[in-house]
């Protein structure tokens, strides 16, 4: 077997092995069919019954109701700033936002471009190092929905309990934290993810909405843009990232096997805990970013002492087989993305780096 790095990429990101090895097993023949999956019409019985199967696997591990659909789209998340004003926000109302960052930020901006906003809460202040605090949001009187980054990637905090809204749509992006642990999903009116942190590769979006708020899209909007679209045609009216989708439901077999949702939450816990006492340990030699309170489970962001140091500490990491260490170009310093299918081992072995790297550097 070749050697696997320690990868901590912020996305795409680490791949279970076993999830890589059965795609690799059935990369040219997939269930008897003598083609690869990526060969096949998405009209066939056998693509439409493994596009069925990652829905059924993901309603069954994520405890989605009933009156949910659950899509594939394309795009990114990206695209998903501008659908759900385009389908949700009526003139008049106004849509909420809790600031939280970059990603939060891109959100907002992008739905300025479609109708009135507001900014419900914010912790711009505070350099967005914490989640404000849930009493501190103010909704507005018109608010169509209130939006919510539920993980800031690259500031790294997330949100330790999710908004009271009263009746009003709650919407949450959860890109970087998608089935990292339980989640109430009918507090929800509509989550939506990126696949290619926690549940796959890059290419297919993940779209978890209630019924009543995608029954009928407003008729003026372009056809591939109207949530009605895909939910009348079960994600399928266009050709879908079908390749994707596969290794999306393998990904979700792989977080079933592990025990599910609850054990996949106390896996990334154990993990990240290593890394977290590594800074908190270090007598201030890393200075982790995020407030304690706001600490996020899958993004690790902290700094050194000096700019020069971490640049030195990003070239001997990439020496012992770590990658994607660097921080964002937006806020500098360094970061570990600690995904769903980043290893223990991983966790373990960086922690033991940082512990040595401030030995010899300290």
């Amino acid at each position: 077997m070749t050697n696997r790095a320690y990868n901590f990429n912020a996305g795409p990101a680490a791949l279970p092995l076993e999830v890589l090895q059965q795609a690799q097993q059935e990369f040219i023949d997939y269930a008897g069919t003598g083609m690869s999956i990526m060969e096949m019409s998405h009209r066939s019985s056998v693509f439409e019954g493994v596009n069925d199967g990652a829905q059924a696997l993901l309603r069954e591990l994520f405890g989605i109701p009933s009156h949910y659909k659950v899509l594939f789209l394309q795009g990114g998340a990206s695209t998903q700033f501008a659908m759900i004003p385009m389908n949700l926000l009526t003139p008049g109302k106004s849509a909420a936002f809790v600031h939280t960052g970059s990603w939060a930020e891109k959100a907002y901006k992008e739905a300025m471009l479609i109708g009135e906003t507001a900014i419900a809460a914010t912790s711009e202040a505070d350099k967005f190092n914490r989640i404000p605090a849930l009493s501190d949001i103010r909704l507005p009187a018109n608010a169509a929905y209130l939006h919510i980054t539920s993980n800031e990637t690259i500031e790294g905090t997330q949100f330790a309990a999710y908004p009271d809204t009263g009746g009003l749509t709650l919407i949450g992006d959860m890109s970087s934290d998608i089935l990292s642990r339980p989640v109430d999903v009918g507090k929800f009116g509509m989550i939506y993810a990126g696949a290619q942190k926690n549940l796959g590769p890059s290419g297919v979006t993940i779209v978890i909405v209630r019924e009543d708020l995608v029954e009928s899209s407003p008729k003026s909007l372009p056809t591939m843009l109207r949530y009605d679209t895909h939910v009348k045609n079960n994600s399928l009216y266009n050709t879908p990232p079908s390749f994707s989708v596969y290794l999306v439901g393998l990904m979700l077999q792989w977080i079933k096997n592990k025990g599910g949702v609850a054990a996949m939450e106390q896996f990334n816990r154990d993990k990240t805990k290593l890394i977290y006492d590594a800074i908190d340990q270090s007598g201030g030699y890393y200075r982790g970013f995020a407030d304690a309170g706001s600490r996020s489970l899958m993004n690790i962001t902290f700094r050194l002492g000096t700019e020069e140091l971490e640049k030195q500490f990003v070239k001997e990491s990439e020496q012992h087989g770590f990658v994607g260490l660097k921080g964002h170009r937006s806020v500098g310093g360094l970061r570990a993305s600690t995904y769903n299918a980043v290893p223990f081992e991983s966790c373990k072995a960086l922690a033991e780096f940082m512990g040595d790297f401030a030995k010899r550097n300290g």
